[in-house]
């Protein structure tokens, strides 16, 4: 009987680890895209735009990307880059820099060639879901979800 146990245990076990879920992009099946008409030269593959960003002085916030628009040649590979530069000061409570002399800088690196943003306005409100459940979900009432939604269409 125990042994019968002990068989049922390990075909569930080995069933269980054989059902586990992996998720990622897409294996990559191809080196380098070349956009039409672009001269295959070390400029391609040259990216000078994060050339002097650190140590510079910045007013306001600052993006600075290199993704498949402003990089061509990421195409196919599946990365791209963002570099944030906070200014002295502050911006919202999710986004402070204390030190009003110096900016912050933060570099993001991205598993996309476009990794595009999410507008949550849109993502939340123009999709369908009941008002009822966006209502609780918020801790709000109908008509705050409905003005929220007018607002979007406008």
């Amino acid at each position: 009987m125990a042994l019968l146990l002990l068989k049922s245990v390990l075909v569930v076990a080995v069933f269980s680890i054989f059902s586990i879920a992996q998720a990622s992009d897409p294996d990559i099946l191809s080196d380098f895209i070349v956009p039409a008409g672009s001269a295959i030269d070390g400029n391609l593959f040259t990216f000078n735009g994060t050339r002097g960003i650190f140590g510079s002085i910045i007013e306001k916030f600052k993006v600075t990307k290199a993704s498949k628009a402003e990089f061509p040649v990421l195409d196919g590979q599946s990365v791209s880059l963002a570099v944030l530069q906070f200014p002295g000061g502050g911006l919202v409570h999710y986004q402070y820099n204390s030190d009003w002399n110096k900016s912050a800088t933060a570099v993001s690196a991205f598993g996309s060639a476009n990794a595009g943003t999410v507008s949550l306005p849109t993502t939340l409100f123009a999709t369908g879901i009941d008002d009822q459940i966006l209502a609780k979900s918020f801790k709000s009432d109908v008509a705050t979800i409905q003005k929220m939604k007018a607002g979007l269409s406008s």
